[in-house]
């Protein structure tokens, strides 16, 4: 279950398993001014750096950590998921060129921060207490019918030797069907990955007044479930990030000026290893 939490001045939503944290955050807390007001992680929107790189430093340091050694990716809502280690610490952290290239997924199973960002697109974790490896994915509509969580099943089984009935998977804050209305092109995608991985169409439903709605986190929910994933061990968050305009950027509610919220992946040492390097 996500819990919302009080770092200093920000509040994120948080989840943790024995051994990884899942992290997202809400726009509270930080520098940033207008649309961006306040706590805007998104270098690409358009806000002003300065104010920007202060907010990552600050969640950053509510984190214990230092915003340099995050790692975070290009986003380009796609289906490629990397594979990071302590090579790629950093990349990304401090500006938009260094970040991963091409990458909407990042998953690792060496002690690395991995960032992602989101303003209606669903934040998906997975995390394997088997293997000690995870990740984050970050799936919008067209991720979601490229089948990206997919994409990074394949990718923690063939890299990690990950279980599908091994994995904890949480769902996070993204826009819900009460406001994603879609067109024929979504719809279309929508019933085809549901065809073709023989999924339930419900996630896409007619309003009354004939307009088309989808439900993202549901169809993600629907393929981890598909996959293996056990559904008790999938936490589904349920917030609707247009709804919710004082906890979370929409880019769908306010357009393309907006902020960006992150989430965050990180594996936690086992507290015996940790006496056991001590000793």
């Amino acid at each position: 279950m996500f819990l919302l939490q009080k770092r200093g001045q920000l509040s994120c939503l948080e989840l943790s398993w024995p051994g990884a944290r899942a992290v997202f955050t809400t726009r509270s807390g930080g520098t940033s001014q207008g649309p961006y007001s306040a706590l805007n992680l998104g270098l690409h929107v358009g806000d002003d750096p300065e104010a920007v790189l202060e907010n990552r430093r600050r969640l950053a340091a509510s984190m214990e950590r230092e915003a340099a050694s995050f790692t975070a990716c290009q986003q380009v809502h796609g289906t490629l998921v990397a594979v990071v280690d302590r090579r790629h610490k950093g990349m990304g952290a401090l500006d938009l060129e260094s970040a991963i290239e091409g990458a909407d997924g990042m998953i690792t199973k060496e002690p690395v921060v991995l960032f992602a960002f989101f303003a209606d697109c669903v934040p998906i974790w997975l995390y394997d207490p088997v293997q000690k490896a995870g990740g984050v994915i970050h799936a919008g509509w067209r991720g979601t019918a490229a089948g990206i969580v997919l994409e990074a099943l394949a990718k923690m089984k063939s890299h990690f030797g990950s279980k599908p009935e091994d994995l904890y998977a949480a769902v996070g804050p993204s826009i819900g069907p009460c406001c994603y209305q879609v067109g024929e092109e979504v719809v279309r995608s929508l019933k085809e990955l549901a065809e073709r991985e023989q999924l339930s169409s419900a996630s896409i439903s007619l309003s009354r007044e004939g307009k088309w709605h989808a439900d993202l986190a549901g169809f993600n929910c629907q393929l981890l479930q598909a996959e293996g994933v056990r559904k008790e061990r999938i936490a589904l968050c349920n917030l609707c990030t247009s709804c919710h305009s004082s906890l979370f950027f929409s880019h769908r509610r306010d357009g393309a000026k907006t902020g960006r919220m992150a989430a965050i992946f990180y594996l936690q040492e086992d507290e015996n290893e940790t006496k056991e390097k001590n000793n």
